[in-house]
């Protein structure tokens, strides 16, 4: 069959179907085409095209992303593309991970591994992000897909080490295992000796969340045997003297996870420690550092001379330590560290980094101030984030979590980093206006959006009148994720943001005075967007059941905890091809 018809765009900009015998090539040429786009929205856009580009566009397709599991069912899936050997899946909504959604929920792995295992025999890779996974879900995928590769568990729940047990058992040609920040019942690391001996293919294997400690001659002897592993993360039970044995017989790692970096060494240890990590000059990612111990960062330098990425989120580093540590790092592009390192801490990030990209400042004590050390008041504030715009100005994506900040500031940082796609900020105190003239943070917010035409995610927090989401209706023009938290003064501010973004995906709100009105403003854009999570708003049930009635494809989901039969304590509405789901728990109302 050739193909015939192409779409080209009229004057007045709509498309339209045109004949162009000139065009006419086979399918098995388009197809071979195809392959070279990547990108999942590239090729959504490819398969609009006309019909034949659809289906080539179908038969082509080897990797899907689906970000909400219950947008789509495993059956339209496999329908629909008969060829995939890899899948990206997201379950529960981002604020799960706050526990502001109940356990069982849903999101369960289970139905899609089922359709899988009929229409993807030769399935390859499974990437799930905050999905419901059990142990026997496991040992069906590893039984089930005989050349199976690659495995990504991210915020997932409901499995144990079992589970990894029988992936390693029974997946023979496994080149992935990235375990990271699940909720997983570990029952020790003996699962690590189920790889069986003549198993080689390993490429990537995380397990830096699980807290008990591994069987270390079993990951000793699988290290040493996969000459092409590449990225190692372990996990706080692997001491420095162990982390050396393991360096040794895999110095060609470009990824390194550490665990423990706090461990009493005799001079030949730490002599062998340092040169251990001399020969490591293929490294480019480094991160873990638990329970740092000062006297042992310098056996890091030699390391890290060609780091893009340093993960110092779960090491509690003080200023002078980080200075030291980055003024190795000259090629830094991504960086995440605790606020321990305080405002000095980032003023050297400023001075080493000129090339950073990226910068997360996590919170060392989040929910409890007086959990501060002695040595003086914990936390960033606004100079140190003016520091880094300073010294680093292709920085384009930020997380900030801080104890004070002003409008000035904030102006200073985009102003001298125009570039932001994504920009973070929470100051942790809810509704905290700017410390020193004590007006509300809207200008601070205005001026990202004007400033940063790229933007395409924003997290706003501080005190926050309507006037805030005006500046972003009238300015964030490829904005695609919005999340708001403690903001906002009436239904006006919601209502400026859909009906002003025409690029917004997702839109994530808790804790704020929006009401039906609100709720109800985006009657013409839900559909074209992936989700909106209220939560702690002044939305009540009648306001989404008149939502569902008049859109009727999409799933308008309640979750009621307090009985409560008028006020919607948290809404879930997003647009499904699959309509209203089986599986939903008796707490969650579909209206």
């Amino acid at each position: 069959m050739a193909s015939k018809r192409i779409r080209k765009s009229t004057a007045d900009g709509e498309p339209e179907e045109h004949q162009n015998p000139n065009l006419r090539f086979p399918d098995e040429v388009l197809e071979r085409v195809l392959v070279f786009a990547d990108s999942h929205k590239d090729r959504s856009s490819v398969s609009l095209v006309c019909k034949d580009w659809y289906t080539a566009e179908r038969w082509s397709r080897t990797r899907v992303f689906i970000g909400n599991c219950y947008s789509v069912s495993p059956e339209i899936v496999v329908r629909r593309f008969p060829n995939i050997r890899s899948v990206t899946l997201k379950g529960k909504p981002r604020f799960s991970d706050f526990d502001l959604v109940p356990p069982n929920w849903g999101a369960d792995i289970s139905p899609w591994l089922v359709a899988f295992a009929s229409a993807y025999p030769f399935l390859e890779e499974l990437r799930l992000k905050r999905m419901a996974v059990t142990d026997e879900s496991l040992d069906f995928l590893a039984r089930s897909f005989t050349g199976f590769r690659a495995l990504s568990l991210l915020s997932c729940d409901g499995f144990s080490t079992n589970g990894l047990a029988s992936v390693a058992s029974h997946c023979r040609n496994l080149t992935e295992l990235d375990i990271q920040e699940n909720r997983i019942e570990d029952n020790g690391g003996s699962w690590l000796s189920c790889f069986p001996e003549s198993f080689t293919s390993l490429e990537a294997l995380n397990f830096a969340n699980l807290r008990n400690e591994v069987n270390f001659d079993s990951l000793e002897r699988l290290v040493s045997r996969c000459k092409s592993l590449k990225v190692l993360k372990v996990n706080k039970s692997v001491t420095l003297e162990q982390l050396q044995r393991l360096l040794v017989k895999a110095p060609q790692l470009m990824e390194l996870g550490i665990g423990s970096f706090s461990q009493d060494l005799t001079d030949h240890q730490y002599a062998d420690l340092n040169s251990a990590f001399n020969n490591c000059k293929n490294l480019r990612i480094l991160s873990g550092l638990w329970e740092v111990a000062s006297i042992y960062l310098p056996t890091l330098y030699p390391a890290c001379e060609n780091l893009i990425f340093l993960n110092l989120s779960y090491a509690v580093l003080q200023s002078f330590e980080l200075a030291k540590l980055l003024s190795h790092c000259p090629l830094l592009r991504q960086l995440w560290v605790q606020d321990t390192v305080g405002d000095k801490g980032l003023e050297a990030v400023g001075k080493s980094c000129p090339l950073l990209e990226e910068l997360r400042v996590f919170p060392a004590y989040p929910f409890d101030q007086d959990l501060l050390p002695e040595a003086g008041p914990g936390g960033v504030t606004e100079s140190g984030f003016v520091a880094v715009s300073r010294g680093c100005p292709r920085l384009r994506y930020t997380l900030y979590f801080c104890r004070q900040m002003t409008n000035a500031a904030v102006a200073e940082v985009v102003r001298n980093c125009p570039g932001f796609t994504h920009f973070r900020l929470c100051i942790m105190n809810p509704c905290q206006p700017d410390y020193l003239t004590d007006e509300p943070m809207d200008e601070a917010f205005g001026a990202v959006v004007k400033t940063c035409p790229n933007l395409r995610r924003l997290s706003i927090s501080g005190l926050l009148t309507d006037r805030t989401f005006e500046f972003i209706g009238a300015h964030a023009k490829n904005l695609e994720t919005l999340s708001v938290a403690f903001a906002g003064r009436s239904d006006q501010g919601m209502q400026y943001v859909l009906h002003g973004c025409p690029k917004l995906r997702k839109l994530e709100i808790r804790d704020s005075p929006f009401g039906n009105a609100a709720l109800l403003s985006g009657l013409e854009r839900y559909e074209s967007m992936r989700s909106l999570w209220m939560s702690a708003c002044n939305v009540t049930m009648n306001g989404c059941r008149l939502l569902a009635r008049e859109m009727p494809r999409l799933n308008v989901e309640v979750i009621r905890e307090d009985g409560d039969d008028t006020h919607a304590e948290k809404v879930y509405v997003y647009r499904s091809v699959a309509g209203p789901r089986r599986d939903a728990p008796p707490f969650v109302l579909t209206l």
